[in-house]
């Protein structure tokens, strides 16, 4: 995959309209799991909110799959929270703690970015001969 570059707005907490651009950061792998990324003051602090989604449309058996199989405990060592949300696709949106610095952040993207895909690998693998309990069952 080629670098990307993430831009990242200011969203305002009371209209959720985006106001500013707060900073750009390079993602050299795994930047086709971001669906969205964006700032708010929350609780006198600037908060980072990433959505993580997976690298292709899931079918409809897998949609439940996948969220019953990540292993969020395992993402909570490097975040604040993370948190389920429906979308076409399944979304988990991690919060943490803005840096102010490029480097730093970069980091971090990568390491959550990386941490995702590994989460995303193991759950492929556990749930690739569960398509008929989730068919009967979804």
């Amino acid at each position: 995959m080629e670098p990307m570059v993430l831009m990242m707005m200011e969203k305002d907490g009371e209209t959720g309209l985006l106001s500013r651009e707060i900073g750009s950061y390079t993602i050299t792998e795994h930047g086709n799991l971001v669906s969205g990324i964006y700032l708010m003051h929350k609780d006198q602090r600037d908060m980072v909110y990433l959505r993580l989604t997976t690298d292709r449309d899931v079918e409809d058996w897998e949609y439940g799959a996948i969220f019953d199989y990540y292993d969020m405990d395992a993402m909570k060592e490097m975040v604040l929270s993370i948190e389920e949300l429906d979308d076409y696709n399944p979304v988990w949106e991690v919060s943490f703690t803005w840096m102010d610095s490029q480097e730093g952040m970069e980091n971090l993207l990568a390491k959550i970015l990386e941490r995702h895909r590994k989460l995303l690998d193991a759950v492929y693998d556990a749930i690739q001969d569960k398509k008929a309990e989730y068919e009967d069952h979804g």
